[in-house]
């Protein structure tokens, strides 16, 4: 909906910052973009935090309806983590913060440390 009103505008904005609000879920989202995934594979890509932090996040983002768990009735268990359909909405998002930043870079350079 195009709107000029701010307060209709900050409410879905908020509600997706609220969602995706630490570089930890856009960096779990951003790894299941390229499919199904194990626990160790997101932890093996994510290396510079702890299979805690990974767990809390995959948590958060699981209720919040971004990702699906599925678990094989497997000896030993197998657990894996896919994008959700509303989930996958978020490959837009993440597709238009790319071009700001290769845009942002090409302009001013990457003088931010990336942590």
């Amino acid at each position: 909906m195009i709107t000029t009103d701010v307060k209709e505008l900050q409410c879905p904005v908020a509600l997706t910052l609220d969602i995706i609000n630490d570089k930890s879920k856009i960096f779990i989202v951003y790894i299941l973009l390229g499919g199904q995934k194990r626990f160790k594979d997101i932890c093996e890509a994510f290396s510079q935090v702890t299979q805690k932090t990974v767990t809390q996040k995959l948590k958060e983002l699981e209720a919040d309806h971004i990702i699906e768990r599925t678990v094989f009735a497997e000896v030993p268990p197998r657990v894996e983590y896919a994008l959700s359909p509303i989930g996958l909405e978020l490959k837009k998002v993440l597709d238009s913060m790319h071009a700001f930043g290769e845009i942002y870079a090409a302009k001013y350079g990457c003088k931010r440390d990336v942590k």
